[in-house]
């Protein structure tokens, strides 16, 4: 049987292996043998020991009897290093009892709430910054990472319960992209930074000086860049559970003008043709027979009424699908939530964190229209102000899961 996404048969594997993590899946401190504090980031090291091949389509990652496992011999993680201190004297560190105590209660108030650990090939990875002072930025920026995640993780146990008792498919990866020599997977997630993400995975990988060199159609049509549903099971299990994997997000409302002013208020060879021609043909009436034949001039409350039909006239769109369905964030524990926007901080830290070439930070160009502002906040209002209270609230509950797990507020004080 072949997999989606070119996967060829072989894919199937049992659910026996196993994992352990230490201190929990959100903040692991731990302290040396001088007593010195370490703080890491978070992550799962998954150990798998695979069966012999199965007659099934899908990667098996079962998530249940997951157990706890060290980072000692992960190749690469996040990792943040306190400031250098003056070392106590070893009597003024406390009794050992007091020390056991004190972890026992960072433990409690670290672990996660019963139900909510998700086994998917994860990886515990530790990976330490360049020497630097832990000054106060740094450390919260480390604590909003926490936050993101315990915040996503609380939803997937809330709303996706079955999700961790399903098996990850090639599908489930396709919008994953590959930078080995620095071990990072990047889902991709369109209108949200995702272009010049793509830039500088391709200067992590050597295949450019600069993202400035690198044009919109080398990034998006060119096979520079490998995808993780290409590898083999084994490449894909290996990558999934030793890879530092992030992804980056947008306000869903946002995202969504910003796909349509992309897409549709500009010459577009592909979606003008089959989606704006099936739109004004199905939404519009007494629709032009130019308009009818070019597919132009669509406007966003017939987008939208496409967007919340049930039988759309054509299918769903990367540009405007859910997060949760472009990078099942459920079934794959990203490693690192960035947002778009707070883009300059989040890229910027994970650049730091992964050992990235100093020179190198997120460009700040826009890749597309540059004459034209970015979508704003105060832009999206504008263009929601278009649609009707119950259009609003429809398209809030589309998103609802969106808004859910990477805790952005309702955009509108009339939803409910």
């Amino acid at each position: 049987m072949t997999g989606p996404g070119g996967g060829g048969p072989g894919w199937g594997w049992g659910p026996d292996y196993w994992a352990r993590q230490v201190c929990g899946t959100s903040v692991l401190l731990l302290f040396n043998e001088r007593f010195s504090l370490l703080c890491c980031f978070p992550g799962i090291k998954f150990s798998i020991r695979p069966q012999q091949p199965q007659h099934d389509s899908h990667l098996r990652i079962s998530t249940e009897k997951v157990t706890r496992d060290s980072p000692s011999g992960s190749p690469r993680g996040l990792q943040l290093q306190a400031p250098d201190q003056p070392r106590p004297h070893p009597k003024a560190a406390g009794s050992p009892l007091r020390l056991r105590q004190r972890r026992r209660r960072l433990l409690i108030k670290k672990m996660p709430a019963a139900g909510t650990n998700r086994g998917n090939n994860s990886s515990e990875t530790f990976i330490q910054p360049r020497p630097r002072t832990m000054d106060s930025r740094w450390v919260s920026l480390h604590q909003t990472q926490q936050e993101r995640k315990r915040v996503m993780r609380e939803a997937c146990a809330k709303y996706r319960a079955s999700s961790s008792r399903r098996a990850v498919t090639p599908r489930h990866v396709s919008r994953i992209f590959v930078e080995d020599r620095h071990r990072v997977l990047y889902c991709e997630v369109p209108k949200a930074g995702c272009s010049n993400w793509k830039r500088v995975l391709m200067v992590l990988a050597g295949l450019a000086s600069s993202t400035a060199d690198i044009q919109h159609n080398t990034v998006h049509y060119g096979s520079a860049l490998k995808r993780l549903d290409t590898f083999d099971r084994q490449g894909i299990v290996h990558r999934l559970s030793t890879y530092t994997k992030m992804l980056f997000v947008r306000e869903p409302f946002e995202r969504l003008v910003s796909a349509f002013r992309d897409k549709f208020e500009h010459p577009n060879s592909y979606y003008h043709p089959v989606f704006g021609k099936a739109i004004l043909a199905r939404y519009r009436a007494n629709a032009s027979r130019e308009a009818l034949r070019t597919g132009s001039g669509v406007q966003f409350p017939e987008f939208v009424q496409y967007l919340l039909d049930v039988h759309r006239p054509v299918g769903m769109d990367i540009h405007w699908d859910h997060v949760s369905r472009l990078c099942s964030p459920c079934l794959i524990d990203y490693d690192f939530v960035g947002k778009f926007e707070s883009m300059e901080d989040d890229a910027n830290f994970f650049l730091r964190l992964i050992h990235a070439p100093g020179n190198l930070t997120f460009p700040r160009f826009k890749d597309r229209h540059s004459e034209e502002a970015r979508t704003t906040s105060r832009i999206t209002h504008q263009y929601f102000a278009q649609l009707s209270s119950l259009q609003r609230q429809r398209t809030y509950d589309f998103y609802y899961m969106d808004y859910l797990m990477f805790n952005y507020s309702k955009p509108f004080s009339d939803l409910y």
